[in-house]
């Protein structure tokens, strides 16, 4: 027996455990085997792993890719370029674009560009407002992996609705079995607070941090877990970046709702003090938290297992939008966001180098879960027989650091991480059997990444 693709010399990692000296064998897109080397058939192709580590293809169910209409930020082709440089196999969009994907033919239109131009498999979210609640169902049957709401005021300016007409939307998207996820901030709160420090001359940019506080994350998530527990509808806390959000989180799993939560690198990475380290250019929101939250998102998020995957929030802007001349000027005339795709597998892989988690957590956070959450497992994010033969192989030793942002694929590549040394990268990137990305350079074709097909 002989296949299309085989790689040998890996140590295989799932969240099971690990293989050594073992691989995969892939046929018609497809894994065929997993296991020892010496075991695996011939194939017309053979990739030597050089020792490295191969797990399931790396899910980053949060980005912004930017099209349709913003793609002088970013679009399907760059983001899924930079996404394939950094080990991801499978990326979900977010819908505030322009236009907003809020009906059927908006998301068709998502789906038609990504079909066109993207090197790696994707997906979309849909946004809900106050003015589509109808058209939850058909934006179901268009094949939407799942919803958004925007609670409080971010990039886009897409108003929420009430809080009436989020309950009516928890009872419908409930009947399509499909999860609901939220930008939990409370708006009102952080309304108030920016335009009293613009009213008061606090135009820092750790000001922007503090215009947004912990309490804002944590009322937000504490009331659409109240909301959740009433209609029994599935909900997910998107860049959840504090732990005493995590701790909300972790009070509504004990309580029986079905809450997921995902966290991002830049949240266990740094604190606020990058913004007076590295001004607008680290500006995002919810904003980078203090020293004691990022040390209680570790333990409740993290050790204590509260948080269930990890994703980027990957938000491409221009330089002069960053205020990268003028990183410590006014804040307010900043935007917020920036790139993580191709940091996000050194981050995490640094994390496990200095033991705060080990290979088999990181692979069920960054693989398996978001897969699960989403619909999209085991098609993704697993490395089962007769599944997408979707993997990534890391080298967990390789020590580099990040010196320019013109290093990444992106658009548009502002980044705190520019200067953050790492030890571990990508090497190679393979999607439904293709390789994508090796040795340093994205080789997939654009228009290879396909939608992925959600129950």
């Amino acid at each position: 027996m002989s296949v299309a693709l085989v790689v040998r010399n890996c140590t295989v990692v799932t969240p099971a455990g690990r293989t050594p000296d073992a691989g995969v064998a892939v046929e018609d897109g497809e894994i065929v085997a997993v296991g020892r080397s010496d075991r695996l058939p011939d194939a017309d192709c053979v990739v030597d792993g050089e020792g490295n580590v191969l797990v399931p293809g790396i899910v980053d169910a949060h980005i912004h890719n930017r099209e349709p209409g913003l793609e002088y930020k970013e679009d399907w082709e760059s983001a899924t370029r930079a996404a394939a440089a950094g080990g991801v196999t499978t990326v979900v969009g977010m819908p505030n674009t322009d236009p907003v994907i809020d009906r059927p033919e908006h998301l068709e239109l998502k789906f038609d560009r990504g079909e066109a131009s993207a090197h790696v498999d994707f997906q979309s979210y849909v946004v809900v407002t106050s003015e589509n609640l109808d058209l939850i169902p058909a934006l179901d049957e268009t094949g939407a992996l799942g919803y958004k709401i925007f609670l409080g005021s971010t990039v886009g300016d897409v108003p929420p609705p009430n809080d009436g007409e989020i309950l009516e939307a928890m009872e419908a998207i409930r009947e399509t079995g499909k999860r609901l996820g939220f930008h939990e901030e409370n708006g009102e709160i952080i309304d108030y607070y920016t335009e009293k420090f613009k009213a008061e001359g606090r135009n820092d940019p750790i000001d922007h941090s503090h215009s947004r506080p912990v309490i804002a994350e944590r009322e937000a998530v504490e009331r659409m877990i109240t909301f959740a527990e009433e209609t029994d509808a599935k909900i997910h806390m998107f860049h959840v970046s504090s732990g005493s959000a995590a701790e909300a989180v972790a009070r509504g799993k004990d309580q029986g709702v079905d809450v997921t939560a995902e966290t991002t690198p830049h949240y266990l990475w740094f604190t606020e003090e990058v913004m007076r380290e590295k001004g607008n250019p680290a500006r995002i929101q919810p904003p980078i938290r203090t020293a004691e939250e990022r040390e209680k998102l570790w333990a409740v998020g993290i050790d204590d297992g509260v948080i269930d995957s990890i994703a980027t929030d990957h938000a491409p802007h221009t330089p002069a939008e960053k205020k990268v001349d003028d990183p410590f000027g006014n804040t307010w005339e900043a935007i917020s966001g920036f790139v993580g795709l191709e940091t996000e597998v050194p981050a995490m892989l640094t994390f496990v180098d200095h033991g705060r988690l080990t290979l088999e957590e990181w692979v069920r956070r960054h693989s398996v879960r978001p897969a699960q959450i989403w619909g999209m497992y085991p098609q993704k994010g697993s490395l089962q027989v007769g599944t997408d033969a979707d993997f990534t192989i890391v080298d967990p030793d390789r020590e580099w650091t990040l010196e320019e942002s013109d290093e990444l694929h992106s658009k548009n590549c502002v980044t705190p991480f520019v200067g953050e040394s790492f030890t571990g990268r990508a090497v190679a990137t393979v999607v439904r059997g293709e390789v994508v990305y090796e040795d340093g350079d994205v080789v997939g074709e654009s228009g290879y990444g396909t939608r992925v097909d959600v129950d």
